[in-house]
């Protein structure tokens, strides 16, 4: 008889190359997400210390195709302190709570709004800021460009009804503060609209942003290390059998 204890294991020979290349795979991803991470953190680093530019003038680059995303702009929005707002549900450092979207109307140019983040307020806060669309009193927002996240399957439908908003969707947003042509970047205003009412809190960017894809690469490359070895140590045994 076939001593059949000494065979090369074919099957286990290739099931273990898809599961290397599969691990190894997702190191290199994690890699490369690695870079995008830094590259992202960098730029961050640098808007916190870049003086805002005219928002006039990036609305016009913005139009003309410039990735304008984490740009620092400076833009005065008439009636923005008692303007008419959309309750964005939101959580920040663990509290819920709702961030307040009105729109900025802006004269001449390609896009005639913009949708403003006031900020962020929490749910055990009743109050909210007065709303009189005839008060025009012009208010400096500096603050951050910020391309909308976009919502997944997981996402609570918007509730338009309810003023009860879930996803950054700026047509629709633009449709319920009665605004058009709205420019397709939300301005996440780091000065408060409402210096008075300290309950709205300006936040346009994490205090944090988590950056562990180096140690999710390691973590692949360590699972693809292990499986060699046990797989080698599996031969070394088969061919003394």
């Amino acid at each position: 008889m076939t001593d059949r204890a000494g065979r090369f294991p074919v099957g286990l020979t290739i099931a273990v190359a898809i599961s290397l290349a599969i691990l190894i795979g997702l190191g290199s991803w994690q890699l490369q997400r690695l870079h995008w991470k830094e590259a992202l953190l960098a730029r961050v680093a640098a808007l916190q210390a870049a003086p805002a530019t005219s928002g006039e003038a990036a609305l016009e680059r913005m139009a003309a195709g410039a990735d304008l995303d984490f740009a620092r702009i400076r833009l005065t929005c008439p009636g923005l302190a008692s303007a008419p707002y959309l309750e964005l549900y939101s959580v920040r450092e663990g509290k819920a709570g709702s961030r307040l979207i009105s729109a900025c109307r802006v004269v001449g140019g390609s896009y005639r709004s913009i949708l403003v983040d006031r900020g962020f307020v929490r749910d055990d806060v009743s109050a909210r800021p007065r709303v009189n669309v005839s008060d025009l009193a012009p208010v400096e927002v500096v603050g951050v460009l910020r391309v909308p996240e976009v919502g997944n399957r997981f996402s609570p439908a918007n509730d338009v009804a309810a003023n009860r908003w879930y996803v950054r969707d700026v047509p629709a947003m633009a449709q319920a503060l009665k605004v058009d042509a709205p420019a397709p970047l939300f301005l996440m205003a780091e000065t408060s609209s409402n210096p008075d009412w300290q309950a709205l809190d300006p936040a346009p960017l994490p205090a944090e942003i988590s950056n562990r894809h180096l140690e999710y690469a390691l973590t692949w490359f360590g699972l693809a290390a292990a499986l060699v070895g046990v797989y080698a140590a599996m031969l070394w045994r088969t061919r003394k059998s």
